[in-house]
């Protein structure tokens, strides 16, 4: 009995400081992030059955699904998607709150990665310079340069220069990009002064005019594409005015009446950008000893044909059929180069897509379009009668109001005061127009907490003090910016803007799935948890612990 007394104080006061520490867990070698732009969750569920077994229904069966996952933020866009995936935060920390936005300093639109001062390197054509620089924290590519004293090799591949420079960071070892998105890939200077021998060897294959010869069939017959709808639908945007949406899509024709930049729409762009992350592996020699790296990979094409046709065509499911064999493949090169079990694979979406307003009007479905040209003249009419002779509305875009600032400078008979009335009257009005469900003004937005739930938190989270505008707008389910009836787009704050996927698989991932809410911003500190490095330093998300083994 004093024996057992005696144990019982021991646990009590030192705990369990006797118990000899378990070695905790290696890093993988490799970890693989890719994004599908403009993936919906419920694709794997549409579309489940004429997957094939090595791409998705692997990552599904073999790894961690969350089932509820949302972009916990709006404006739903590539540029924010992407910066909120790797920095595990939103626009309102990141800064980086659409893929042009208005510039209230320069009075001009600007790109998300735009930045002249740097060259774009192996380009045969001169064009505008790109870089990180308006990225305003740290992505977990960046912690894990830092953590390894730059012993890791980070490479960033996408299409679009945005999908590959936001999730590699500002001291990655490449973000590579065709030019034009349909020539040989190039680099912007901010990385590298010259391109790596294995791009230009890579480039010298010249893949580019093999894809240019292929013609894009259907990979199955026709009658097993019952998850969508008829091939030729009046909901389709043409990409000339003469030819329909319809198979077959000759590659080269099709480029000869369009331009070259309508590579980007086939999924020959996604078999390219398979075979250039193969080539990186190889390459930089990734996940060849036991520093962790970091691929990216963004697969754009799924959006830029998805804008034309929408969520319900036949074209896209068949885009995702191929594209589950580009992942088979690169899995199946990673278990070949890297090894089973010494690599993670993670697979998620910058946002979703809305359906095509006009396809759900005719089915007696409230749905619309805003027409901003329309809303600004509006608007400014009716403030005039307030304040005459004034233009106090300078643009309306991405669901933001900008405000003339100048004219509230200098006037002896403007106050601080009018620039808060203009903005609730200018907010009142707009809810007159037809698709307006709600708006918040920037004092509003500032006073409010930045973890609010509902739309309201999404706003708050979305919204960038210095680059955001002075009102933020909502629009009703359904309802985007544009008067085009044919064709989509993204960026509410509604889930089919904002639940997308993420499958983890590999090295510390528990297999299984969630149903439990998570946040778009739960990724990279999950992923900080399994690679030991700090979160990035703008960092608002939380480890999603049902996916790392104990």
């Amino acid at each position: 009995m004093l024996r057992f007394c005696f144990l019982f104080i021991c646990i009590v006061q030192f705990g369990f400081a006797q118990v000899k520490p378990t070695q905790p867990n290696t890093p993988p070698k490799l970890v693989v992030g890719i994004v599908i732009d403009q993936m919906r969750q419920e694709y794997l569920y549409r579309f489940y059955d004429t997957f094939g077994e090595g791409g998705f229904k692997r990552m599904m069966a073999q790894g961690f699904m969350a089932t509820n996952m949302h972009y916990n933020y709006a404006p739903t866009y590539t540029g924010p998607g992407h910066a909120s995936i790797y920095t595990g935060t939103t626009p309102a920390i990141h800064g980086i709150i659409a893929n042009d936005y208005y510039d209230k300093e320069e009075k001009k639109v600007v790109n998300c990665v735009e930045d002249l001062s740097q060259a774009l390197v192996g380009a045969t054509q001169t064009g505008k310079g790109v870089s990180p620089k308006r990225l305003q924290t740290t992505t977990i590519t960046d912690e894990l340069k830092l953590f390894t004293q730059s012993r890791a090799k980070v490479i960033g591949v996408s299409i679009k220069d945005r999908g590959a420079i936001l999730p590699a960071g500002h001291l990655a070892d490449g973000a590579y990009f065709p030019e034009g998105r349909g020539g040989k890939f190039i680099t912007s200077a901010f990385y590298k002064n010259q391109l790596p021998d294995w791009v230009n060897k890579f480039n010298e294959r010249n893949l580019i005019n093999t894809y240019y010869k292929q013609t894009w069939t259907l990979l199955l017959p026709p009658e097993k594409y019952t998850a969508s709808g008829p091939d030729e639908s009046p909901y389709e945007r043409k990409l000339d005015a003469k030819t329909k949406m319809i198979f077959p899509y000759p590659t080269q024709e099709m480029i000869n009446k369009v331009g070259a930049d309508y590579f980007s729409y086939t999924p020959f762009a996604n078999d390219y950008i398979t075979e250039f992350s193969k080539a990186a592996i190889q390459g930089e020699q990734m996940g060849e000893d036991e520093v962790t790296d970091f691929l990216t990979i963004s697969y754009s094409t799924p959006d830029i044909m998805g804008h034309a046709v929408g969520p319900r065509a036949i074209e896209l499911q068949d885009m995702y059929l191929r594209l589950d064999k580009n992942l088979a493949d690169l899995l199946s090169t990673l278990d070949k180069e890297i090894g089973t079990g010494n690599y993670v694979v993670f697979i998620t979406a910058d946002h979703g897509v809305a359906e095509v307003p006009q396809y759900l009007k005719d089915k007696k479905i409230p749905a619309g379009y805003f027409n901003e040209e329309y809303a600004t003249a509006k608007v400014n009419e009716y403030l005039a009668s307030f304040y005459p002779g004034k233009k106090l509305i300078e643009r309306i875009s991405n669901a933001q109001v900008y405000l003339n600032h100048q004219a509230f400078d200098g006037s002896p008979k403007s106050t601080g005061l009018d620039f808060f009335v203009v903005a609730e009257l200018a907010g009142k009005f707009l809810m007159t127009i037809d698709g307006v469900a709600n708006y918040y003004t920037e004092a509003v937005i500032k006073q409010s907490d930045f973890n609010e739930g509902g739309i309201k938190g999404k706003i708050i989270r979305g919204f960038h003090a210095k680059r955001s505008g002075d009102i933020a707008l909502v629009f009703e389910p359904a309802w985007f910016e544009g008067n085009s009836v044919q064709g989509t787009t993204h960026g509410s704050p509604y889930a089919y803007d904002t639940h997308v996927p993420l499958l983890m698989m590999g090295k510390g991932i528990r297999p299984g799935q969630s149903h439990l809410p998570y946040d778009i911003t739960d990724i990279t500190p999950t992923l900080s948890v399994l690679m030991k490095v700090m979160f990035p330093n703008g960092c608002t998300g939380k480890p999603i612990l049902a996916a790392l083994e104990p």
